[in-house]
């Protein structure tokens, strides 16, 4: 489990194939902390650390993990976004983010407002229970934001100094593609209302 505070944006060093998998190796500041096992979220994603040395670590992504989430468009340079799991005594400071993207979104505008910045997203809306609303959560590339000015399929956030310098939004440009995990708690109401209105409907049918 995760809160969506990213701890800092490392850089990847290198990439390698192997089959249908990805084996990503990149490099932190906190390195000598991470053991082999470790789940990190990585853009958002679940991922586990299967090496590492005294300055690189390296995890891999499955394919339906590359098809599903920004990873298989990564290059070496880039920069991804690390937050290692909550720990049970610790605070919770954003919001429940499993670590499990749903599916990618692709950024259409970035506009400054005096000191922060606005970011406009779209996605196509693969299932119902997959929505946003305003002043709720959403994680964007593992980032806990709240949606702004939401509508179906697309949504803004605002992003602070501190944010875009720390993780990787200083990198996404209109066109990018992002990870997106909706709020899990939505999620659940959207799926029981559904359920309960289908429900209603079928019963009154007869």
């Amino acid at each position: 489990m995760f809160s969506g505070i990213v701890e800092e944006a490392a850089t990847v060093v290198k990439l390698e194939k192997e089959q249908d998998n990805l084996h990503i190796t990149m490099k932190c500041s906190f390195i000598d902390e991470l053991k082999i096992d470790q789940s990190i979220s990585h853009n958002g994603v679940c991922l586990t650390v299967v090496k590492k040395d005294s300055e690189t670590y390296t995890v891999t992504a499955i394919k339906e993990t590359l098809e599903k989430t920004n990873l298989g468009l990564l290059k070496v340079g880039d920069k991804v976004n690390l937050e290692r799991s909550v720990r049970a005594d610790g605070r919770l400071d954003g919001h429940m983010v499993q670590g499990h993207v749903d599916q990618t979104a692709v950024c259409t505008e970035v506009k400054e407002a005096g000191g922060s910045w606005y970011y406009t997203f779209e996605y196509e809306p693969l299932k119902e229970d997959y929505i946003t609303v305003e002043k709720g959560s959403v994680a964007v590339n593992g980032v806990s934001l709240t949606v702004v000015n939401s509508k179906p399929g697309s949504f803004q956030v605002a992003i602070i100094p501190y944010t875009y310098e720390v993780t990787n939004f200083h990198q996404i440009k209109p066109g990018t593609v992002v990870n997106i995990e909706f709020d899990i708690l939505g999620k659940y109401i959207s799926k029981i209302v559904k359920a309960e209105l289908e429900g209603y409907i079928k019963n009154y049918l007869k």
